[in-house]
């Protein structure tokens, strides 16, 4: 025993585990990010997840898929000389499952990181708060554009199959895939920064179903009796005030579809395109705010 061990303990030993200096090359910010991209766009879905992650998603997916099956068949069996329903409107007849899709996925995404605190895992490597606010939300705005997108496609697969021009076709489905970025865009960062504020997921996802559901079914109905009151500049004003009716009456300003109660035309096509682009703005301003602030304790 050594002169400075005390009796009854025990001495100390040091043990060679191996570890080496690393010196290959070390993977950056936009590696880290890819990274994380990835991984969020596949738990919005639920892979990589448990096996009941994945009911939900899939579910809500396939109740939007079902009728675009449906319309197909209809037309290639019968001949159809033109689709019942246009591709921006096939997304706007959907929207309650699009809503609850990213209501139900917008927490897996912004509210668990922050709930377990495993948020000061990902900042303690060399990835800024603003830059993981940025990817999450590019990730739950892939997400919500491909549960939009998969049934418009079988649409216009079905359209190719039974003749119909394929010009004509082309131009709607950039029309409508563009709309539905944007819809993307809008729907991803209301979403997000609501469930980055509540913690809890059933809060977060009662929130998203408000704003996203609940509100755009109020305006709804005030442009309705707007419209039966010939109140055409309220009714097209109050459609500044939900992503929703900003990606109706753009559609309706762009000819791809869709009809609103009151035609959208005049300056107002600017100010709904203005309007749905300072809200995105607003919202990853806010997610921004949010991350940061965390990051900072």
């Amino acid at each position: 025993m050594s002169e400075h061990s005390q009796p009854g303990s025990r001495p100390g030993v040091i043990h060679d585990l191996g570890y080496r200096h690393y010196d290959g090359v070390r993977d950056g910010t936009a590696t880290i990010a890819r990274t994380l991209f990835v991984t969020g766009l596949r738990h919005a879905y639920g892979l990589g997840r448990s096996g009941k992650s994945k009911v939900m998603p899939f579910l809500l997916l396939g109740m939007s898929v079902m009728p675009a099956l449906i319309v197909v068949g209809v037309v290639v069996l019968t001949g159809g000389s033109s689709l019942p329903v246009s591709y921006a409107d096939y997304t706007n007849q959907t929207q309650l499952l699009v809503s609850l899709f990213a209501a139900a996925q917008a927490p897996v995404l912004f509210s668990r990181d922050l709930r377990h605190r495993s948020i000061v895992l990902y900042f303690a490597r060399p990835l800024a708060a603003p830059v993981f606010a940025l990817v999450r939300w590019l990730s739950l705005t892939v997400a919500v554009w491909l549960f939009m997108s998969v049934p418009t496609l079988l649409l216009y697969l079905g359209a190719l199959l039974s003749g119909l021009d394929k010009s004509d076709q082309t131009s709607a489905l950039l029309k409508a895939v563009v709309l539905q970025v944007l819809l993307a865009m809008l729907i991803a960062g209301i979403a997000g920064l609501i469930s980055s504020v509540s913690l809890r997921r059933g809060f977060a996802v009662v929130g998203s179903v408000m704003a996203l559901i609940v509100l755009t079914g109020v305006i709804t109905a005030v442009q309705a009796i707007s419209a039966e009151e010939d109140a055409d500049a309220v009714a097209t004003a109050v459609g500044l005030f939900s992503p929703w009716s900003l990606y109706n009456g753009l559609a309706d300003a762009w000819d791809a579809g869709v009809e609103t109660f009151v035609p959208v035309d005049g300056a107002w096509p600017l100010a709904y395109a203005l309007v749905a682009l300072l809200l995105v703005a607003g919202c990853l301003l806010g997610l921004v705010a949010r991350f940061r602030k965390v990051g900072s304790r």
